[in-house]
């Protein structure tokens, strides 16, 4: 890494964290890998929602999947009911036309005002790929390229519109693909300027796009605002971000500029007022998984071609003999049964704000937490270990100056 890069990398460290939580949209409950005790009714999220507001998070992240309730529906329902809560909505490139889905993030950033923020999902899993109809279903390095080109179909037609058509049979005919902000890609061609609502947020809402795979990182690199990593322990994170910033700095050299971004980290937080007591917790979530769904998981997982589900995997296995413990206060116990950032960090508030704060000094600025369930979890989080993660950066900032 160069001078000048590494310069640019310690002001991205300087920014400030940001927690977001998650929304239960597939139901809740105290344990992992059995029906939920709790459907995903609308008061439900807006009671988990406006229990994340209220404990400091900034944004909840909104899941997608075929066993989930819709982001984009759920995001327009907790968004009229909270103040600030920004809602961090999925976007599936391939599946909605680019302009459709610019149109579409636009109406929410101007009815939340300027709260919309949006997570480019390319994957999921194979299966639901299939029942979706994606013909890349298979072709992952493929689905990111289609990625990279829907994004900037999406940023051309907020930052190149001029606000809302006045009527449908306005005039004015087709465009080249050369004129300026249009598009003709292998994926996508955009001939003639798109009618979007113009954002409040400028110059567009921001993008979040997660993947362990070099191209996962580049597409990264070039669109997105904030690169989100499932929770690993530190050294695996220290290697990814390094990985990134040689990306950044190679685009840097090839195009002569370095956009600004963060690292985000997708995990589950478990606190409880002795580390006892949240051991036992943690154990608790996976008590009533049954051999057979242990069994077909250990299948599904193995079959995955998403290469940050193959590294949860690895983590896993890894620290199997050890009880799942993967590091001080990391247990992978939850990613037998449940895939994506299964990572969970045990312990009290002290220990977990700890932990936090050793990832933050490695440069991961957004955090996105969960826990079982959501709702008790949130509140514990929010007022317990928040407020001394926040205690102990600050003091750390301080002692930098």
């Amino acid at each position: 890494m160069t001078d000048q890069s590494k310069e640019a990398y310690r002001g991205d460290q300087e920014q400030d964290i940001r927690f977001g939580w998650f929304l239960p949209t597939a139901g809740d409950g105290r344990y992992v890998g059995v029906a939920p005790e709790r459907e995903p009714t609308l008061d439900y999220m807006i009671r988990v929602a406006q229990t994340a507001e209220a404990s400091g998070f900034e944004f909840v992240l909104i899941p997608t999947g075929g066993a989930c309730l819709d982001a984009w529906v759920v995001g327009s329902a907790v968004m009229s009911h909270t103040r600030t809560l920004k809602p961090l909505v999925a976007v599936r490139p391939g599946l909605v036309a680019p302009v459709l889905a610019a149109r579409m993030a636009a109406a929410l950033d101007v009815l939340s005002e300027g709260r919309a923020m949006i997570n480019v999902v390319t994957g999921s899993s194979v299966q639901d790929l299939e029942e979706l109809g994606d013909p890349l279903a298979h072709a992952h390095d493929e689905r990111y390229e289609r990625a990279s080109e829907y994004m900037e179909v999406m940023k051309r037609s907020w930052t190149g519109s001029q606000g809302m058509a006045v009527s449908e049979f306005r005039t004015g005919g087709s465009a080249s693909a050369g004129e300026e902000g249009l598009f003709s890609g292998k994926y996508y061609q955009q001939t003639r300027p798109a009618a979007t609502p113009q954002t409040v947020q400028q110059p567009h809402p921001p993008f979040y796009l997660g993947g362990s795979s070099p191209i996962a990182k580049r597409v990264a690199v070039e669109h997105a605002h904030t690169f989100l990593m499932w929770g690993e322990p530190h050294e695996w994170i220290r290697e990814q971000i390094a990985e990134i910033e040689g990306i950044r700095d190679q685009l840097e050299q090839e195009k002569g500029e370095r956009k600004p971004l963060r690292y985000g980290m997708r995990a589950q937080v478990l606190v409880r007022d002795t580390e006892e007591e949240a051991w036992a917790a943690a154990w608790e979530t996976i008590s009533k998984v049954s051999p057979e769904l242990l069994a077909k998981a250990q299948e599904s997982f193995a079959q995955t071609d998403a290469t940050n589900q193959r590294r949860q995997n690895e983590l896993r296995e890894r620290s199997r003999a050890d009880r799942f413990v993967a590091g001080p206060n990391l247990w992978t116990g939850l990613s037998q049964v449940r895939s994506g950032g299964a990572i969970l960090i045990v312990g009290t508030a002290e220990q977990v704000a700890d932990r936090l704060v050793e990832y933050a000094q490695l440069g991961v600025s957004t955090f996105i937490l969960s826990g079982y369930p959501h709702l008790e979890e949130a509140e514990i989080f929010g007022r317990t270990a928040l407020p001394l993660f926040h205690q102990k950066w600050s003091a750390l900032q301080v002692a930098a100056t």
